[in-house]
């Protein structure tokens, strides 16, 4: 069974992305980026720190979030510090800006 989202992962794809991609983002990440990653189970709490990573590197473009993905598939630690999110607490300071409000105008 996938994790479920956290309501700040749901506030970070808010801010990533249009409305009419939110729905693809949460399936991509409840089914390729939470506990398949992992020999053991984690809550969607400690999810949050892998997921927001994803959603960093994809910048609100969902082919880059495809390949960020795919990093955390090969390597998480990779991905974690190709986000910045080395430190345990780091990702929890992250909060992008509306990127995709900025492309409609």
């Amino acid at each position: 069974m996938s994790a479920p989202l956290t309501a700040e992962t749901e506030k970070r794809i808010a801010l990533l992305f249009p409305p009419d991609k939110r729905e693809q983002v949460r399936q991509l990440l409840r089914d390729e980026c939470g506990n398949n990653l992992f020999p053991a189970e984690l809550d969607p709490e400690n999810l949050d720190r892998f997921r927001f990573a994803v959603l960093k590197l994809s910048q609100g473009n969902l082919d880059e979030l495809h390949k960020a993905i795919r990093l955390a598939k090969s390597d998480w630690r990779d991905l974690l510090m190709a986000a910045g999110f080395g430190q345990v607490e780091t990702h929890r300071h992250w909060l992008p800006d509306q990127a995709w409000a900025k492309s409609d105008t």
